[in-house]
């Protein structure tokens, strides 16, 4: 299959999409079929999202706050009516492990009927996962994934990616210690996930480092199940670093800081990977330092406050942020199907990579860049208050103002793709 991406010069260029190439080519019937009103020329039937995130592993607690996320926001799209006058109908299970996502992929896409993949955490089975996809045919919507790669070498034209890449958590953090003067000159310890997530993180924190005239003394690999950090814990005692840098995944962020603070050694922490679930799992006192976020529930839109109590009027809880950007990919999702009039793969290609703009609760809307299919938008880094400043682990994270700062273009924190390793067909 061939995709022609919409192209647009200064006003008066030529816009040629492969809607309009169909609409000339089947007359004037089929013209008028597509400028009829969505609604119209809806299939009947629900549309039937799969939706795939770990429920178990060290992933696990995570993909809870997906589905609660994914689950508000289809309540609340079928309560007004649902899309392109269809109800959505998601079906959530746990992804265990790459192989696992694979075959649930492929029975949903096979067997269950589903019109489109959405979700996932892990880099790993994420890839797992796309290549199904495109054997179908089919979208899959990556919400969770943060490798690089799925946006460099392992792109694919059927998988869209929603959170921020590994280049922009090091990008947000680093912007914050450069401010502080943190950086040149710095030791860096560093602990990384063994896995395809971690190394990518690894690899945009390296050239980080680079940029900044800063020294990487010491890493260590650590895999997914480690749950003694005590002898890595020594090696950085006799490294001796100015920093320890964090490229862990999951819940092994909460079992290091709560094992590194146990020992009381002098070195500051700070991260390149953390989500708040595991921060508030980590306690009072135990965490501290830098971190990047994609979004907070402290975020001061007016959106973003709305969303924050509809979900603890649901759940009883505080969202996390993969529960917000579960939620926002449903309602991308939504928003491009009512535009498309249904869950067609060609054509919600089309509408993703032709720029449309997205309202996600920040201060400026996300779009897809057509060349990688990266969700562009804003980002974060948010620092541990001082103990005893804050009476509730909820309240123990400062958000920073939005990276990049308003007058500087979204792209400036994202890798560039002119010289990219995706290559989606022309």
């Amino acid at each position: 299959m061939t995709f022609r991406k919409r192209t647009v010069s200064g006003g008066t260029g030529t816009l040629f999409t492969r809607r309009s190439a169909l609409k000339i080519a089947t007359g004037t019937a089929a013209a008028s079929l597509l400028g009829a009103p969505a609604l119209v020329r809806a299939q009947s039937g629900p549309i039937k999202i799969g939706h795939l995130t770990p429920m178990t592993g060290f992933l696990g607690t995570l993909g809870g706050w997906a589905v609660d996320g994914a689950s508000l926001a289809v309540e609340e799209i079928n309560a007004a009516g649902g899309v392109a006058g269809r109800m959505i109908d998601l079906m959530s299970e746990d992804s265990i492990n790459p192989e696992n996502g694979a075959t649930k992929a492929q029975r949903m896409l096979e067997q269950d009927g589903a019109d489109f993949i959405l979700g996932e955490i892990s880099s790993a089975t994420s890839l797992a996962i796309s290549e199904v996809a495109a054997r179908n045919e089919k979208l899959f919507i990556a919400v969770g994934p943060r490798s690089d790669v799925l946006r460099g070498e392992r792109c694919s034209p059927y998988m869209f990616c929603t959170d921020i890449p590994n280049t922009v958590m090091v990008n947000s953090v680093g912007t914050s210690l450069k401010q502080q003067e943190n950086i040149a000159g710095k030791k860096f310890f560093t602990l990384t996930a063994d896995y395809v997530f971690g190394h990518d993180l690894l690899t945009a924190a390296k050239a980080f480092f680079d940029r900044n005239d800063s020294e990487l003394i010491g890493d260590e690999l650590i895999a997914t199940d480690v749950t003694d950090f005590s002898p890595f814990i020594l090696k950085i005692r006799q490294a001796n670093p100015d920093y320890v840098c964090l490229n862990l995944a999951g819940n092994q962020v909460t079992n290091f800081v709560k094992q590194y603070a146990e020992f009381g050694l002098p070195y500051p922490m700070i991260g390149f990977n953390l989500n708040t679930a595991d921060a508030w799992a980590a306690g009072t006192g135990n965490l501290s330092g830098t971190w990047p976020t994609v979004w907070l529930h402290t975020l001061d839109t007016p959106e973003s406050k709305a969303f924050v109590e509809r979900f603890q009027t649901k759940y009883g809880k505080i969202p996390e942020n993969h529960a917000w950007i579960s939620y926002i990919a449903i309602q991308i999702m939504a928003k491009a199907m009512q535009e498309t009039g249904g869950a067609a793969t060609p054509e919600l290609i089309e509408y993703l990579e032709s720029g449309s703009e997205f309202d996600i609760m920040k201060n400026r809307p996300a779009y897809f860049r057509a060349e990688d299919h990266q969700l562009v938008q804003e980002a974060y880094a948010f620092s541990v208050k001082e103990e005893g400043t804050y009476d509730d682990v909820h309240d123990m994270l400062s958000l920073s103002d939005p990276v990049p700062a308003a007058d500087q273009p979204l792209t400036t924190i994202y890798p560039s793709v002119e010289n990219g390793a995706c290559k989606l067909p022309a």
